[in-house]
């Protein structure tokens, strides 16, 4: 027993007068405080995760974004090849013609669409998320199919099976019967099932694939009077759709011009396209208006290999509510190392300066405070927004440590000093978080700063004794 206590004591006589020790010792304890950093930023992760669960359960059950593509003009079409059958009888090779029906896929030649989104927010414990009801107005024209591509003859085509196309993302959300007029006369569209390998899902134009499926609304066979045979046709389409994230719209027309209401405050224009019309954004939500030609987009106005994949040149609107809290926790945990690191060192010169003894578990002590302020971040975001949380969790520890170095260094300046270097660190950090542009300029900058300013406070140090 004895013995263990004299060893006990050479090793804090060691720690105490060794500086090589307890730089040492506080190098382990950094080690050893990255074990439970490396569980907060799982922590937060699985909170970041649990809310996108919550979220798309909520838009799962509303209904899911809204993609439109088309109307789209689906005319069938004759062809022909010659096949040669061996006749073993008169030792010959017979010809017969084989008859194939083809289809041909044509877009309008106007598109308008006119959207009014009403959107609101739905909650589910202290999670929420943007969802939508849709008024959707789309009318424009066809003019005639150019077969010329194909060599079509005019009797080849099938003119009396030809139908409407419209795919849409989102068939759950459609609260209405939905009905095309073509020439003043109406024609339901009822959804078919489409195969993910039919060649309607073939990209003719790219290899990448969107992760939004489609699915397919065909009409019945279209009139010949109200086919645009010989003259321009004119459509139109109403459509009321719920919806949630975003909608967007594929500008199949040789001329689209879309316009999409909202009063929704925080609009988010995304895909290829930009609103043309610098008055989009207004104090009672926005009204913003597209023109795209068919020029300003690499897809032809017309198809012979099946719908082509557009989904990448689609564009519309954004209505997710931004929540970075997460995103803003765990980049303010990757400077957790940074935190314990600059602290530890705190400390330590103070030690080594001032001759005061800290014993290891009052470093730990202090690491684990520090490690607290990660998980006191993250759950008092999720009930509040991420500068109220960062103030409370950094108030609290810069408190606590403050607190429990008055009662290690005895005196008052030793912890007003600690409490100041905390306060000024995280207020450093916290800046670093907000920039986006200059984060990496700033936090150089502070890097340097303190660099110079611990080779400052180090330079009294006797090196040689330690």
């Amino acid at each position: 027993m004895e013995k263990v206590q004299e060893q006990t004591g050479r090793i804090g006589r060691w720690l105490k007068h060794s500086i090589s020790a307890r730089m040492f010792m506080i190098g382990f304890l950094i080690l050893i405080l990255l074990i439970p950093l490396s569980y907060v930023k799982d922590l937060i992760r699985e909170r970041q995760y649990r809310q996108n669960e919550v979220v798309n359960e909520i838009n799962q059950k509303w209904g899911r974004e809204v993609l439109l593509y088309g109307p789209i003009l689906k005319v069938p079409y004759k062809s022909y090849s010659v096949k040669k059958i061996f006749d073993s009888k008169t030792q010959t090779h017979q010809e017969e013609v084989i008859e194939h029906v083809n289809y041909g896929y044509f877009f309008p030649n106007q598109l308008n669409i006119e959207s009014t989104i009403n959107p609101e927010q739905k909650s589910r414990g202290i999670y929420k998320t943007a969802v939508y009801g849709s008024d959707i107005l789309i009318n424009g024209n066809f003019t005639t199919p150019d077969f010329s591509e194909k060599d079509v003859k005019a009797e080849d085509i099938l003119w009396e099976k030809s139908k409407l196309i419209v795919q849409t993302s989102n068939l759950k959300g459609v609260n209405t019967l939905v009905e095309i007029q073509m020439n003043k006369n109406g024609y339901a569209l009822a959804s078919k099932y489409d195969s993910a390998n039919s060649s309607s899902d073939i990209d003719v134009y790219n290899t990448n694939y969107n992760n939004v499926s489609l699915h397919k609304l065909e009409s019945k066979s279209i009139k010949k009077t109200d086919l645009p045979i010989e003259k321009t046709i004119d459509f139109s389409l109403k459509m009321n759709i719920n919806g949630s994230k975003q909608i967007r719209f594929i500008p199949v027309g040789k001329e689209t011009n879309i316009n999409i209401k909202s009063n929704w405050k925080t609009a988010n224009f995304i895909g290829e396209y930009l609103p043309l019309n610098s008055d989009k954004i207004t104090k009672e939500g926005f009204d913003a208006k597209w023109k795209v030609l068919d020029i300003n987009r690499p897809f032809p106005q017309q198809s012979f290999e099946g719908i082509p994949n557009l989904k990448r040149y689609a564009f519309g609107v954004n209505f997710m509510i931004p929540v970075d809290e997460y995103q803003k926790s765990e980049r303010s945990a990757k400077y957790g190392f940074l935190v314990i690191g600059l602290t530890f060192l705190v400390f330590f010169l103070i030690q080594t300066l001032s001759k005061i003894a800290i014993h290891p578990f009052q470093y730990l002590m202090i690491g684990i405070a520090l490690t607290m302020f990660y998980t006191l971040l993250i759950s008092i975001s999720e009930h509040s927004n991420f500068l109220k949380a960062y103030l409370i969790a950094g108030v609290a520890v810069v408190t606590l440590i403050t607190l429990y170095s008055k009662s290690i260094l005895k005196t008052m300046k030793f912890p007003i000093f600690v409490g100041i270097s905390l306060t000024a660190l995280y207020t450093f950090i916290f800046v670093i978080i907000q920039l986006e542009s200059y984060a990496l300029l700033v936090g150089s900058i502070g890097l340097f700063i303190i660099l110079a300013s611990v080779m400052y406070a180090s330079r009294k140090i006797d090196w040689q004794n330690g």
